[in-house]
């Protein structure tokens, strides 16, 4: 049934368009390419009827050969002092994915700088960063297509003022841009800017220029690798059949559970201490591509779309949050990821083992729950019986049927990690199509910041704001009131 709701729905077609270069996301009149960023064949892509790719593999070998000028210490801070530390000024997509990959893959940045990634507004980011450091061995990315995202200016502002109080200019500093005429000011050499385009969507980034930060630290053939997962998995996407190509299944077991057991939320839960960043960064991939109430034709949806997408390492959720899962009065389907290699096989793997224990009983137990019988004979088994075993036996039941996705890999490598990355994309893709939204822009971030711009001018004076509706009126009072 839903692979022929799939099919109706158009997703053939609608893939078929995104690898070709159409425009699909009609709201901004923008190709969706991100796929041609680790396009390891190297085939045409045609945007406008130019081929990519010369495009992408220049800005790939820049990066490589930076990497490698970073990494052997032949490139040098002011001082003439090899570069042990990066810090990528960015927030949103310029943000979540290289550090979501950075920690994915920790153990593979041997040989490579420390990366810091600063994107809060919130000083004490940058301030708490900066403390530690060295300004005659750092390096600093800004990462922003435009140079006019408030947060990555202002933050790259204060960096360039605690840079500039040891050195002599920005040398240092590498910008990742659409459009570089907003830098001149800024001072940065036109050489050390790397470019990605408008066909790359900032939440489906980290495989351009913006994942500069990965290549540094975990180096550039471990960049290829990530690189050569996605691409293995966008090929099956492409060409697998619907009942055997799993973003698409994962796709429909999403929709069924939002749009037919008014499913909210949605878990992700890797058993990997590295993935630790995992739900963080799906947590934009998803809810910013699926979080749409209108539809491609205008019009509002009459139908749940995309899902709050939430999640944290095993086996930390279990003694947080999992109790919710299990008994709670709402569906929650859970996505549990596990290597069967740990990085750091300690004690003859014992840890890895019980992580590997608790992985396999939480998805049991989700399926199988205990049954008032079972629960029963567990405590008598205990000794307890009478009014006591009653009053008690209700709450030791578990339902079960709770439903859940295993993801079991050999080892965290770059090319798997690419690989689960890209299935998540595809799954994303696929479920915006069914509910006929653009999954590719993103207008609900607008009107906070067109609101912020009216009420920043505000907070610089004294005087009283009446301008407001009456809450935000009195917070802004009670805010300016005491300031100091």
């Amino acid at each position: 049934m839903f692979q022929a709701i799939v099919f109706s729905r158009g997703v053939e077609e609608a893939r078929e368009k995104m690898f070709s270069g159409e425009k699909i996301n009609f709201t901004e009149g923008r190709a969706v390419l991100h796929i041609a960023l680790r396009n390891r064949s190297n085939t045409p892509i045609h945007v406008d009827g130019k081929d990519v790719m010369p495009e992408v593999n220049r800005v790939l070998e820049k990066m490589k050969a930076f990497c490698h000028k970073v990494r052997s210490g032949e490139w040098k801070g002011f001082s003439g002092k090899s570069i042990t530390d990066v810090v990528n000024i960015g927030i949103g997509g310029s943000d979540l994915g290289p550090l979501m990959v950075t920690e994915a893959l920790k153990p593979y940045s041997a040989g490579g700088p420390n990366v810091w990634f600063v994107s809060n507004i919130d000083g004490t980011h940058m301030a708490k960063t900066l403390a530690q450091l060295n300004a005659e061995t750092t390096l600093f990315i800004i990462a922003s297509k435009t140079f006019t995202t408030q947060e990555t200016i202002t933050n790259a502002e204060s960096a360039k003022d605690w840079f500039l109080q040891t050195a002599n200019d920005v040398s240092e500093f590498i910008y990742l841009f659409l459009l570089q005429a907003k830098v001149k000011d800024f001072g940065i050499d036109t050489a050390n800017m790397f470019e990605f385009w408008d066909w790359v969507g900032g939440r489906y980034s980290l495989w351009s220029a913006i994942g500069l930060s990965i290549a540094l630290h975990i180096g550039f053939d471990n960049f290829e690798q990530l690189l050569a997962g996605a691409h293995w998995m966008d090929n099956h996407f492409r060409t697998a059949p619907l009942d055997q190509n799993v973003p698409v299944l994962l796709a429909i077991l999403g929709v069924w559970y939002v749009n037919f057991f008014q499913a909210e939320t949605h878990a992700m839960l890797p058993y990997d201490q590295y993935m630790h960043r995992f739900a963080a960064y799906f947590q934009q991939g998803d809810m910013e591509s699926n979080g749409k109430y209108i539809t491609k034709d205008g019009t509002r949806v009459n139908y749940h779309t995309g899902p709050i997408v939430w999640g944290e390492p095993g086996t930390n959720g279990q003694h947080a949050f999992y109790q919710l899962i299990h008994q709670g009065t709402r569906m929650i389907p859970a996505d549990f990821l596990i290597p069967a290699q740990s990085q750091h096989p300690i004690r003859d793997n014992l840890h890895h083992k019980i992580l590997v224990a608790n992985f396999l009983a939480q998805t049991e137990a989700l399926m199988k729950g205990k049954t008032p019988d079972e629960a029963r004979r567990e405590l008598e088994a205990s000794g307890m019986k009478g009014d006591a075993l009653d009053k008690l036996l209700p709450h030791k039941v578990f339902e079960g049927n709770k439903p859940s996705n295993s993801f079991v890999f050999k080892k965290l490598t770059p090319f798997m990690l690419g690989a689960l990355v890209a299935m998540y994309e595809h799954k994303i893709f696929v479920q915006g199509v069914m509910w006929n939204i653009n999954s590719y822009d993103q207008w609900g971030v607008e009107l906070g910041k067109q609101l912020a711009k009216k009420i920043e001018p505000e907070l610089k004076d004294d005087s009283e704001v009446s301008s407001h509706d009456s809450s935000t009126n009195g917070l802004i009072n009670f805010l300016k009131k005491n300031f100091a």
